[in-house]
């Protein structure tokens, strides 16, 4: 669903993002993992098309990014690290201007709406207007807009960053239950946050890839003989350092 070769992005003097090549099956919710600085935001803005890359190719349900643009975009609802949500709108007119500009025919509009606000929960505040919205809710209706159109693949930017407990785990079980019908790529700095929500983990560090495997994989591999649940932070972080410290 979303083959990736090569990709490569430089900014003047600094590479972002160097020779990443990965392939992601359809339905699999896959972690983008990495610290601050990365190359996590650069990947996703690459693979959406936002960015151009210096090198490589993505393909997103078989259009290049590149190439085909319009056809591959059509096919990805992205959620930045900051929805982009207008203040001055009510939830129901941002996620009709979402369909609008996806290009829904006017017919469907008002069931789409619906249904992408009874799939993420914020059918109740659907009149209220985005700016008087709690954090939570606001990155809800960021990831309704996504889902606007029902797109093969979603590419979320950090969908629990600054989120409470409680909201961070309403919106773990929110993505869990998208995988399958939708292929998902979402990013995080926190490694416990993507094993509990990721059934296949992308380790970037310094633009480079240096890890994609299931959970399981990477302890086989990192940690030899044990015996890892998701609650043992200490022993995922171990995991983590081992892939981000060069050898």
């Amino acid at each position: 669903m979303i083959e990736v070769s090569g990709l490569t992005r430089r900014f003047r003097e600094r590479t972002a993002v160097q020779d990443l090549t990965f392939s992601i099956g359809r339905g699999a919710v896959v972690g983008l993992l990495g610290p601050n600085g990365a190359g996590k935001t650069t990947t996703l803005r690459l693979l959406t098309g936002f960015l151009p890359p210096s090198a490589g190719t993505v393909r997103v349900a078989g259009f290049d990014v590149f190439e085909q643009p319009m056809e591959a975009r059509r096919r990805i609802g992205y959620l930045p690290e900051i929805p982009p949500l207008y203040d001055g709108m009510t939830v129901r007119e941002q996620l009709r201007f979402a369909a609008d500009l996806k290009g829904l025919p006017r017919a469907r509009v008002r069931e789409e709406v619906e249904r992408v606000a009874g799939l993420t929960s914020v059918d109740g505040v659907l009149d209220r207007l985005t700016a008087n919205l709690s954090k939570g809710f606001r990155q809800r209706v960021g990831i309704a807009q996504a889902l606007v159109g029902d797109p093969d693949v979603l590419i979320l930017d950090e969908p629990t960053v600054g989120l409470d407990p409680i909201q961070i785990r309403e919106v773990r079980d929110l993505i869990r239950s998208l995988g399958g019908r939708h292929t998902v790529l979402l990013s995080s700095h926190l490694l416990p946050e993507v094993a509990m929500t990721c059934s296949q983990v992308i380790v970037l560090n310094e633009g480079r890839l240096v890890g994609f495997d299931t959970l399981d994989g990477l302890v086989a591999r990192h940690l030899p003989g044990r015996r890892v649940t998701v609650h043992d932070i200490a022993f995922l972080e171990e995991i983590f350092g081992k892939l981000v410290t060069p050898a």
